[in-house]
C-alpha cells in the first residue's frame, strides 16, 4: 500500500474512534478526499457505515450500565468500558436551547458530561462530588454533540473522570469530574438499625 494510503487509512480509523458519529461526508472534508474515496476506505477496512457503527456500538454499551439507568443518561450513549471509558451522543433539538438565541442552554451539556462521568464508575452507588468545566464555544440547534469520557485517576473510593465534549473535531466543551463510589456507605446505612 502506498505511503499517503497507508496515512489516510490511519487518519480515517484515529478519527472515528473519536467520533464514531462522524459520516461519510463529515470524514472527506476531515481529510481533504471525495466521498467516494471515504467509502472505498471504510470499504478496505472493513468499517461499516456510520448509522451501523452507532447501532451496535450502543447496543452493547447499555448493558454494561451500573451506577445509573440507562434512561438517566443525558444523550445517547454509543460506547462503554466500565471503569475506563466511555462516549454518548446528544442531537441537539429546539427545546434545549434559549428561545432567544437558539444556543444550547449549557445545562444539557453539562448533564451530558457529568452522567457520562457517573456511568463510568463500576459500582452500584456513585455521585458527583466536584466538577471544573469549560465551555469552549456555543452549540446550536441541530448540531450533535459527541462526549467522550475516561477515568484519569482512582484513589480509594473517589475517581477522577476528564470529558471532552466535541461537535464534529471541534472541542465545545471540558470537564474533570471527581466521582464518588458511594456503595459502602449506601450498604452500611441500609444494614444499621
Amino acid at each position: 500500500m502506498n505511503p499517503i494510503k497507508s496515512d489516510r487509512h490511519n487518519r480515517l480509523m484515529r478519527h472515528l474512534k473519536n467520533n464514531p458519529f462522524l459520516t461519510d461526508d463529515d470524514l472527506a472534508g476531515i481529510l481533504g478526499v471525495s466521498i467516494q474515496t471515504v467509502r472505498l476506505d471504510r470499504t478496505e477496512l472493513d468499517i461499516p457505515e456510520m448509522r451501523v457503527r452507532v447501532k451496535k456500538m450502543a447496543r452493547e454499551a447499555y448493558q454494561e450500565l451500573r451506577a445509573i439507568a440507562g434512561s438517566e443518561l443525558v444523550g445517547e450513549l454509543v460506547d462503554l468500558v466500565v471503569g475506563q471509558r466511555g462516549m454518548s451522543a446528544l442531537e441537539v433539538t429546539g427545546e434545549m436551547t434559549l428561545q432567544k438565541t437558539r444556543v444550547l442552554n449549557g445545562k444539557y451539556l453539562f448533564a451530558q458530561a457529568n452522567t457520562l462521568a457517573v456511568g463510568l464508575i463500576d459500582t452500584d452507588v456513585a455521585l458527583t462530588g466536584t466538577a471544573k468545566i469549560s465551555f469552549k464555544r456555543p452549540v446550536f440547534q441541530g448540531e450533535k454533540v459527541v462526549a467522550g469520557a475516561v477515568i484519569t485517576a482512582k484513589k480509594g473510593n473517589k475517581y477522577m473522570v476528564r470529558v471532552t465534549s466535541l461537535v464534529r473535531d471541534e472541542i465545545v466543551f471540558k470537564g474533570k469530574f471527581l466521582v464518588f463510589d458511594l456503595s459502602e456507605e449506601v450498604k452500611n446505612l441500609e444494614n444499621s438499625p
